[in-house]
């Protein structure tokens, strides 16, 4: 009997704790906002928010750092009257996630893919009548279905592949001048993340995925609200000629230890050689497919050790 009741007691403590600590209190909090109007107005009134023009967000640059300023609900101003005040620019998203500090990359991300989400989705697909979001934008519900839309995103899979040895890179016509990064591609419908990397990576480079293993995710705001899932995969070292898909990409090719371990030192200025010709550099690390890269490095110098 005095097991059972230790047992119930550690359960019953386990769940107070749990149930009063700091993460699940705001978790249920913000799940609240989400619920209920009047308690989202009540907490827009001592908020505060990230401004935007045009799906940019407003930036300040302080010495060497780039801000993103957190301020109270001031009403409508002309975006000229804000960048004089406030001292700042609006800036676009693609630049802004890569040079503000990390915390404020992926909430930047997150607000501006819920702008764009609710800018595309002011009517019903069904009965065409426009549509109208709760106050804190978390739905769009049209009133004449009955059918309430939530935000979505869409499931990518990002992927670097190794042949053991080294580790492929790609690019596409739209890349910055030098900048390689990971294969990337949608999931198909009915597809599940094993299956969209193996037909990615044939699709794209002509290769046979021998092995996979899932790493990590993120959401990324681009092309819109996206998924994406990081992965690595294997491929035999004898079947590794690439046979690149130039409708997809500009160029793809194998990079070694060496030549990986240069470019993440490189900065996306420094790589223009005299010639004209650029030198490799890969995404900053805040975007997944630097961790991806990093990861391999970390592997391949743990086995040379």
């Amino acid at each position: 009997m005095a097991a059972i009741y230790q047992a119930v007691y550690r359960r019953a403590s386990s769940l107070f704790c749990r149930l009063h600590s700091t993460y699940v209190r705001k978790m249920r909090y913000l799940n609240e906002l989400k619920e209920d109007d009047s308690l989202c107005r009540q907490a827009q009134t001592s908020g505060t928010f990230y401004l935007f023009h045009n799906l940019s967000p407003f930036l300040q640059k302080v010495g060497k750092k780039y801000l993103v300023p957190q301020l109270s609900a001031a009403g409508a101003l002309q975006k000229s009257v804000i960048e004089s005040e406030l001292k700042g620019s609006f800036t676009d998203l693609r630049k802004a996630l890569f040079i503000v500090d990390g915390k404020d990359s992926p909430l930047l991300a997150s607000a501006q893919s819920l702008l764009r989400w609710h800018d595309s989705h002011q009517y019903c697909s069904k009965t065409g009548q426009p549509t109208q979001k709760n106050v804190a934008g978390s739905k769009r519900v049209c009133h004449a279905s009955g059918i309430t839309y939530y935000p979505q995103m869409s499931p990518v899979v990002i992927t670097l592949v190794s042949d053991r040895s080294r580790c492929l890179l790609a690019r596409q016509p739209s890349f910055p001048q030098g900048m390689y990064t990971a294969l990337s591609g949608f999931c198909d419908v009915g597809e599940n993340v094993e299956e969209t990397v193996r037909r990615e990576v044939a699709e794209e480079v002509g290769l046979e995925v021998e092995s996979l293993w899932y790493t990590a995710s993120q959401h990324w705001p681009f092309p819109s609200s996206c998924l994406m899932i990081a992965c690595h995969a294997l491929v035999r070292a004898q079947q590794a000629e690439i046979s690149m898909n130039s409708l997809e990409l500009e160029e793809a090719r194998w990079f070694g230890l060496e030549e990986i371990m240069e470019g993440l030192k490189r900065e996306p200025r420094s790589s223009k050689q005299d010639d004209g010709s650029f030198l490799p550099w890969f995404p900053p690390q805040q975007a997944i497919a630097h961790q991806l890269i990093c990861e391999w490095v970390k592997q391949q110098t743990s086995q040379l050790a």
